[in-house]
């Protein structure tokens, strides 16, 4: 990017970037570097308009590294509930553990890519955001402007191109303009190029096919697993228990059941709800239980909302609620 491109952009980013938590106003010091590393993680997979609220709800609760360090996994796992991809949270928690063991987050890439959860994009983002290094992290916004401005889909090429257009000293700010203009102008579908700062540098715009950069690879079909609830009930409570501490929802608090695999229900099913994991599809069934199974606890139905049930889990409470509801009417 010509010295000119950059400059335009950096502009662009001062009249018009997003106010978020986490973020520090253009030009201004770097963010503590907990709030870009703790937004990095929930940003992975999950739109910002999903983690602002609670990204700020963490922040409340534990607003150092320090204070997340000390605080009980099963809190930590509670307040992740609903954001997805669990394994962020367990990660989390090893991480903010380490860095307060550490007395504090190093300030390089390959430092930051040691810690527990932290991959290539992260650790750049972070270097770049918290600490000023002249890195770029390529998520999928950089990678869609990258890809336009240079009308190519090579994974290699992109990222060496990322790299040579970051302003020495300005790295920061440009990331996040580089996001910020991915998001908001240079969207995958109907890109608002009248408006982009870069519409002159463009070379996929000059094609006149903008949205065929990057090319989109054929989508997968993900195979499907059965798998079986129970649900227990008494006096107004509902038995609960936690996720084996590894594996998909790890140490969430979970309707205990068997492991997720070929598994159908038998007997009568109260409700069946699917679930889309990264790698396959999910149908589970919750089927009436007498006992309770293994540890647990019991929590009453109402208060079911501070459980810190993952979406799987909430989603199938409500449907047997939902059920129950509709046979009582």
């Amino acid at each position: 990017m010509p010295a000119s491109a950059a400059t335009r952009l950096l502009y662009h980013y001062r009249r018009t970037a997003r106010v978020l938590p986490w973020r520090a106003p253009p030009g201004a010091a770097p963010t503590d570097p907990y709030r870009v590393w703790l937004s990095e993680v929930m940003l992975q997979q999950t739109t910002v308009a999903t983690v602002t609220p609670r990204f700020q709800r963490f922040v409340e609760r534990w607003p150092t590294v320090e204070a997340l360090a000390v605080a009980p996994d099963a809190d930590v796992f509670q307040e992740w509930a609903g954001l997805g991809y669990y394994a962020r949270a367990r990660n989390l928690i090893a991480c903010a553990r380490q860095v307060a063991a550490m007395g504090g987050f190093p300030d390089t890439e390959a430092g930051l890519r040691a810690l527990p959860g932290i991959g290539d994009y992260t650790a750049a983002a972070i270097a770049a955001i918290a600490f000023g290094r002249d890195t770029i992290g390529i998520d999928t916004n950089v990678e869609r402007v990258v890809a336009r401005l240079h009308a190519t889909s090579d994974k290699a090429a992109i990222r060496e191109s990322a790299a040579a257009m970051v302003p020495s000293g300005r790295a920061g700010d440009f990331v996040q303009a580089m996001m910020d203009l991915g998001a908001t102008i240079c969207r995958p579908r109907r890109p608002a190029c009248g408006d982009c700062p870069l519409a002159r540098d463009c070379r996929a715009l000059a094609l006149g096919a903008p949205e065929a950069f990057p090319a989109k690879a054929p989508r997968k079909l993900r195979p499907v697993r059965h798998g079986v609830a129970h649900w227990i009930e008494r006096d107004g409570a509902l038995w609960l228990a936690w996720r084996p501490a590894k594996g998909l929802l790890g140490g969430m608090a979970a309707l205990p059941g068997p492991s997720w695999g070929d598994m159908l229900a038998t007997g009568p099913t109260l409700a069946e709800v699917s679930h889309g994991f990264t790698h396959f599809e999910l149908q589970l069934a919750v089927v009436a239980a007498a006992a309770p199974d293994g540890d647990g606890w019991w929590q009453p139905i109402e208060t079911l909302s501070e459980a810190g049930l993952p979406t799987l889990y909430r989603r199938a409470v409500e449907a047997v609620l939902a059920r129950r509801d509709q046979l009582a009417a």
